[in-house]
């Protein structure tokens, strides 16, 4: 019998999280909080006449709203009326992590800045997702943006996900749980944590692989390697990941390379030989390929 996931273990079963963050990165950690088990309850403000929610992802793609917002509790409040901070304050009674996602200034402004929140509920987390941090804190910005400063962006191609946004919900998942687990020990003392993730940080994280020059043209996982690019074949395109020495070696026995060429993998030579046999192969004999002689390789239209 296999291992029980974490999300069939529940380890958040009995956490409640009030999350006001709209758009991608909050409530795709909301998401992966609810699976995990938490009671995650939405706070938004009134939908505009006509729609059924005034958060943007419900505008532009209620499908993905709509999955990231499954089995999640909604309340509707507008925050800049006292009734809405009422109904703010009696949902913050009731949470023990708080997740939002506006900007510095606007927190302020509601009451919501770390101090203020602390004051009034001592034993609540907060996690507060930011574009960036510091003086940047209330510079417009994007997940395209921060993929951009990041050297994430090739050409005038646009990235093929959202990789900041979705970076930066996994770090606010790791931050609520990290939040969690600090104000349970022994030097926390029941009291409440403030978290800041910076969408900014998720980028330059998975930008470290850049950085360190394993994906720049000249690095391995770049393209340096004839085992790791993406060539053509006869009816398409094959990803190939044919790294590791021994993975390289039955590539090469495969193309019916010389004996050595699995040695000479940055050469130009091994490299024009394997993209003249991946090109004479059609997709299905690279599918049958992969299996029969256990190579890392995907196959695409």
């Amino acid at each position: 019998m296999s291992a029980p996931t974490a999300s069939a273990l529940k380890p958040l079963r009995g956490v409640r999280v009030l999350t006001l963050a709209l758009n991608l990165p909050g409530p795709a950690a909301v998401m992966r909080l609810r699976a995990l088990g938490a009671q995650c309850t939405k706070l938004e403000p009134p939908a505009p006449h006509g729609h059924s929610t005034a958060d943007p992802m419900g505008l532009y793609k209620p499908a993905a709203y709509d999955a990231m917002h499954a089995g999640v509790r909604q309340v509707r409040a507008d925050l800049k009326t006292a009734k809405g901070q009422a109904v703010l304050e009696r949902e913050l009674a009731k949470a023990d992590v708080l997740i939002t996602s506006f900007r510095a200034s606007a927190l302020r402004k509601l009451g919501l800045d770390w101090p203020t929140l602390h004051a009034r509920h001592p034993e609540l987390c907060m996690v507060s997702i930011v574009g960036a941090r510091g003086a940047r804190a209330d510079e417009p910005g994007h997940d395209l943006t921060y993929l951009a400063e990041n050297d994430l962006v090739t050409g005038l191609d646009l990235p093929a996900t959202l990789y900041a946004d979705m970076g930066g919900s996994l770090l606010t998942t790791e931050a609520v749980l990290s939040a969690l687990l600090r104000r349970a020990s022994a030097a926390g003392q029941g009291q409440g944590v403030f978290q800041e993730i910076a969408l900014s940080d998720a980028a330059d994280y998975l930008a470290l692989p850049r950085q360190w020059g394993l994906t720049t043209p000249d690095g391995a996982v770049g393209g340096a390697h004839a085992g790791y690019r993406i060539y053509p074949c006869k009816n398409g395109r094959v990803a190939l990941a044919a790294l590791e020495p021994h993975f390289a070696q039955r590539l090469c026995d495969a193309a019916g390379l010389r004996a050595g060429s699995a040695q000479k993998m940055h050469t130009r030579s091994t490299r024009e030989a394997i993209a003249a046999f991946l090109l004479s192969q059609t997709r299905a004999q690279l599918d049958k390929l992969a299996r029969e002689a256990d190579i890392p390789l995907h196959t695409l239209r």
